[in-house]
């Protein structure tokens, strides 16, 4: 059984490389900040879970908070302490084994941290070897373990050659912090306080430094937006696998979007193309070829291809069809084949929505509800002007638009103009002769 284990995640960065606006950290990968996925993963080991902010730190903090209470955030003072050991300056672990986790590693997963877990040294480090270590920190080892790490920027000629690179995750005996973060110096290239630099002074004081080989795919950084795309790949082959082995049919899998918070239930089919999004929750559905599902719940029902559920809706027992576009509706036991917008409505069992029925729920200003009643048949070409109430048992006529506030049970609504002939206006606006 393991010991007690308090995690601390740097996520003060800027985030350069990213060349954005927006503090690296809260980059999304499957509709998530990429912090947050850190997060999960770390509390799925520890009831202690800090992590240290400073650049957007309000934001930082607003975003993780929304998914999780228990997390303690602590501010870095770059001014005084900048750099990885400065960051850890005024932490508090709680317990005696501390893992330090970097918040642009969203790959991570509990599994793959259970190595640093296992280990007696006083410092376990990640590493992985690299072909082409551009860019990552080199790692000198010897028979006793790791001599040192040495920053790219700061490395010779010889330390360059060296395969062997820091993948930035390091399990510490919270006495070995204790000791050696006070006598971190900055006194390098950059003006920083390296938290590699613990490992010299650990080593040269003779306490034990092991290495643990980890796979890139897991402790890769995100530093850039091409990082970010790749990561987003993995992590989607992820959830496709993880929601595939539980049931749901997948067709072109590869070429499926589903975000971290959707969930499934009974048996689903996802075709080719399908993008499903935010917390949507999808239960023995058929989401059909190049169909959006967005923050919504789909029970019983099949939707597309290339239909469009918007957010807020709930489909059950439905059929929704090809281009239509459903927005913060309720449909229960409804048919709307195709080339429908149905918006800010409640329809229920047994009615027929016609090709290009339209809820005209938008007056410039406000937003307005269209609730229609059971077995009610919908024309084609009909637009309903909300607010409105269409009752039970209802008939509106194809080309009808309905401007009644309410529509009693029983009734066929019917609103058309009379048709008009002209004898051969065509040949006279065009001024042709008649054939």
């Amino acid at each position: 059984m393991n010991e007690p284990l308090s995690i601390i995640i740097l996520a003060a960065g800027k985030g350069s490389r990213m060349k954005s606006q927006t503090a690296k950290v809260l980059h999304d990968i499957s509709g998530r900040p990429m912090l947050y996925h850190i997060v999960k993963s770390a509390l799925a080991l520890t009831d202690d879970v800090t992590v240290v902010v400073s650049h957007q730190k309000e934001a930082v903090t607003a975003a993780i908070r929304e998914h999780f209470e228990s997390v303690t955030f602590v501010t870095q003072d770059t001014e005084r302490f900048p750099g990885t050991g400065g960051a850890l300056k005024n932490v508090a672990p709680r317990y005696d084994n501390v893992l330090v986790l970097n918040g642009d590693m969203p790959l991570v997963t509990p599994e793959s941290l259970q190595g640093f877990l296992q280990g007696g040294a006083d410092i376990t480090m990640s590493i992985f070897d690299l072909e082409d270590p551009s860019g990552y920190g080199r790692v000198v080892i010897s028979d006793v373990g790791v001599e040192r790490i040495v920053e790219e920027k700061d490395a010779n000629a010889a330390e360059l050659t060296i395969r062997h690179v820091n993948a930035g995750v390091y399990a510490f005996r919270k006495s070995v912090l204790e000791r050696y973060l006070p006598r971190l110096s900055n006194a390098n290239a950059q003006g920083e306080y390296y938290l590699t630099d613990v490992i010299a002074l650990a080593r040269a004081d003779g306490l034990s430094v092991e290495p643990l080989l980890v796979d890139e795919e897991h402790f890769k950084g995100v530093n850039s937006k091409a990082d970010l795309a790749a990561a987003e790949v993995i992590m989607q082959r992820r959830i496709r696998e993880k929601w595939m082995l539980a049931g749901v049919g997948m067709q072109l899998p590869e070429t499926i979007y589903i975000d971290e918070a959707v969930t499934f239930e009974g048996e689903c089919r996802l075709e080719n193309g399908v993008r499903i999004t935010g917390e949507s929750r999808l239960v023995n559905s058929h989401v059909k070829a190049y169909s959006v599902v967005e923050e919504s719940v789909l029970i019983d029902s099949d939707v597309g291809p290339m239909a469009h559920i918007r957010p807020a809706s709930r489909i059950e027992g439905t059929h929704i069809g090809n281009f239509v576009e459903v927005k913060k509706s309720t449909l229960r036991g409804v048919k709307a084949g195709h080339l429908s917008y149905l918006g800010d409505a409640t329809i229920d069992e047994g009615t027929n929505i016609g090709a290009g029925v339209i809820t005209c729920n938008y007056d410039g200003r406000k937003k307005y509800e269209t609730r229609i009643g059971k077995n009610v048949f919908l024309g084609s070409d009909t637009q309903v002007i909300a607010p409105c109430t269409i009752e039970d048992d209802v008939i509106v006529a194809a080309g009808t638009t309905v401007t009644s506030r309410h529509v009693e049970s029983g009734v066929l609504l019917l609103s058309r103009a009379k048709i008009r002939k002209v004898e051969h206006f065509f040949y006279s606006f065009f001024g042709k002769e008649r054939p």
